[in-house]
């Protein structure tokens, strides 16, 4: 095996047919290793090839005769200089950043973890993660992006692991892999319920944090990221890649986007005393925010110990040639982004016009997938709701917050829960931005399912063995009477009650709405609100479900078509609620009494129940007018309906005290008094 110089099309290894390409940028190092290894089993390398550094500070050789399978690291030899940021370890293998598939798992060991004091001069190679080169030829067939329209999104949360682990209609050498995501049953479930995007937790390739490891846990939820590039070699059953791949073409066989979850804020090398596994040994004062004042120190707005220098060209470069790697070779159709204001900040905070947002902004490629902003971080000033611009659309914990506490029957709510209702415009009309933007949700990976959110209201998050001084203290839920499960009926009935308000709720609501996935189940992770690290049955789907819990399930699919069938439920531009051209208003809010709220009323601190008519304009033509009708106390009240006409009525689509479809669809109203129960949410379609 022989090496010769020729130029490869990109940064990181390349297989031309003949031989691999490899390149990997670092500014400051002084020499660059190739590290060749015959196996998984291997201690040490088998070789080390010099890299040539060009002009452009990136470091490149050619491996003529090597092929896909083959496994690698980097030694990077340069100043341990710390109060000037640089961290160069050569006894250190250290990944490629631009490595598509992981061959070797971290070991961690004595030889890993990093001394407080001083370089550590110890060999790691005999535990350090590997990188291997991969073919990339896949047939995709005829696969294309669904391209469901954002108005028409229903996002989908989820776990490929926890999705499928216990599924016992997948088949088992498939369950918890990205095959068992691909498998019928799994795809029959999702286009049963009626969802259009599913939105993977991250499954770029993770490592565990050394805390974790140390109280004999793992990270679950995957956000501690090693590759961006690579799928992850867990949910894989040998060829992560082809397999990623397979799971991506039978989801768009069944019309399904599929969104990825990506961590670009941190990386699992922490702070100072941290590992050197990766950037930290490429060249930390490049690749991470350290204080410009004391360059041994990590700005850290991410609660990991370190930030991505995403204010840097050579970070940005990182960032958007994945982006375009999943799109364009992995055919993914957007991403989240976790923690995103960590991405916006400049040196001297955030950056409405930051060099990542400007990137994005200006490339032809990723400017048209889906993109979503966790719009915060830990740091100051790090909540941006409604700063991300047009196209991003961004989760609205306002929303979520709103609707808990509404449903739970918190006082003074009644005119909040209309403004999220109707698309949140308060917060995005002001930067003329479209309902879309807000991504609506209940519940998500990160805090209390949706059964615990109506079942607990303390966290229960002592099998994390943190002291359950982990997870939020502050929910916004209720248990009704008692903590976690129970006997009493009367109680289950509450619960079941109210989850159904809630998932209607989210369903009505103007903007884009996201479950998390196993809600629709009645998924419990018994009061667990932090379970990042429940690699077990706390967060694995359970599918043996009882009566209520397919009940349940029944009751979702049923709201999600109902949102579908009305397109005021989905429209693309806000509520005016202006008459025009002898029009009625395209919404109305209604008091008990019938009558059309003012301005007065949403100051009365008692107001609760409250109604709305939504009436869709298509050109010239209206469609069916929708009643909405909800009451958030204990007690029922009665409620004025509109009255009809010309022989018209107000026919029952979705009562949530009275769940059954044929109970619910037999009634037709015309006017007068109606009987709303307490904690309950109607919907009625006007019909001749």
């Amino acid at each position: 095996m022989t090496t010769a110089t020729r130029e490869p099309p990109s940064l990181g290894p390349f297989w031309d047919g003949e031989g691999v390409h490899f390149s990997i940028f670092s500014e400051n190092a002084d020499k660059v290793e190739l590290c060749l290894f015959d196996s998984i089993q291997s201690h040490k390398e088998s070789s080390r090839i010099p890299l040539d550094k060009k002009e452009d500070n990136i470091w490149r050789t050619y491996v003529k005769g090597m092929a896909p399978g083959a496994l690698y690291g980097y030694r990077i030899h340069g100043p341990y200089d710390p109060p000037k940021g640089h961290r160069f370890n050569p006894a250190k293998i250290v990944v490629d950043p631009y490595a598509q598939s992981l061959g070797r798992q971290l070991k961690w060991s004595s030889e890993i973890s990093y001394p407080n004091h001083g370089i550590d001069d110890a060999d790691n190679s005999a535990q350090a993660p590997l990188c291997k080169v991969i073919d990339p030829a896949f047939s995709w067939g005829d696969d294309q992006p669904p391209g469901i329209p954002w108005n028409e999104t229903i996002i989908y949360e989820t776990h490929v692991k926890g999705m499928t682990r216990l599924n016992r209609k997948v088949p088992q050498h498939l369950r918890g892999a990205y095959g068992g995501f691909a498998s019928e049953p799994v795809v029959e479930h999702l286009t049963r319920l009626g969802v259009t995007t599913v939105e993977f937790l991250p499954i770029h390739q993770k490592v565990d944090e050394y805390s974790l490891f140390r109280r004999g846990l793992n990270n679950y939820w995957g956000y501690c990221p090693l590759l961006f590039f690579a799928p992850d070699l867990s949910y894989s059953l040998g060829d992560p890649v082809r397999e990623f791949k397979e799971m991506v073409r039978s989801l768009h066989s069944a019309g399904i986007e599929v969104i990825l979850d990506m961590v670009f804020n941190h990386t699992p090398e922490d702070g100072r005393f941290g590992p050197t596994l990766s950037f930290r040994g490429i060249d930390n004062r490049v690749y991470y925010k350290l204080e410009s004042e004391n360059p041994v120190l990590y700005k850290d707005f991410t609660g990991c110990g370190n930030t991505l220098n995403a204010n840097h060209p050579v970070v940005v470069k990182l960032i958007l040639d994945c982006l375009r790697y999943w799109v364009q070779e992995m055919h993914v159709d957007g991403f989240r982004f976790d923690l995103a204001s960590a991405l916006i900040r400049g040196e001297h905070g955030v950056e409405s016009a930051s060099l990542f947002l400007s990137a994005i902004e200006n490339d032809p490629i990723l400017k048209n997938v889906k993109l979503i902003a966790e719009p915060w971080d830990l740091g100051e000033d790090g909540y941006q709701l409604s700063a991300f611009p047009a196209p991003w659309a961004e989760w609205n914990d306002q929303y979520r917050k709103t609707m808990r506490q509404f449903w739970r029957g918190d006082k003074g709510k009644s005119g909040l829960f209309a403004r999220r209702v109707s698309g949140s415009g308060d917060i995005y009309k002001p930067k003329n931005r479209l309902p879309y933007s807000s991504i609506n949700y209940i519940t998500c990976h990160d805090g209390f399912t949706l059964h615990d959110l109506v079942s607990f209201q303390q966290k229960h998050n002592l099998e994390n063995k943190e002291n359950n001084e982990d997870g939020a203290g502050e929910n916004f839920s209720q248990n009704y009477g008692t903590e976690g499960p129970t006997q009493d009926s009367q109680i289950n009935d509450l619960r079941q009650r109210q989850k159904r308000n809630l998932m209607a709720t989210l369903m009505i609501s103007l903007g884009t709405p996201m479950i998390s996935g196993g809600d629709e189940l009645g998924r419990t992770q018994r009061g667990n609100n932090n379970a990042y690290c429940q690699d077990n049955e706390t967060s694995w789907l359970n599918w043996d479900l009882d009566d209520r819990q397919n009940n349940f399930l029944d009751f979702t699919r049923r709201v999600i078509q109902i949102r579908k069938d009305n397109p005021s439920l989905h429209r693309i531009n806000f509520f005016d609620g202006i008459h025009g051209d002898d029009r009625l208003k395209d919404v109305a809010w209604l008091a008990p009494e019938g009558r059309e709220l003012g301005e007065s009323d949403w100051h009365d601190g008692a107001l609760a129940a409250i109604g709305c008519i939504l009436i869709e304009h298509n050109g010239d033509d209206e469609g069916d007018p929708l009643l909405v009708l909800v009451n958030p106390l204990e007690e029922k009240i009665l409620f004025q309906l509109p009255e009809t006409e010309n022989g018209s009525h107000w026919k029952i689509l979705l009562d949530t005290a009275e769940p059954e479809e044929d109970k619910s669809m037999r009634s037709a109203i015309n006017k007068g008094p109606f009987n709303l129960p307490g904690r309950s949410l109607k919907i009625f379609r006007k019909l001749m």
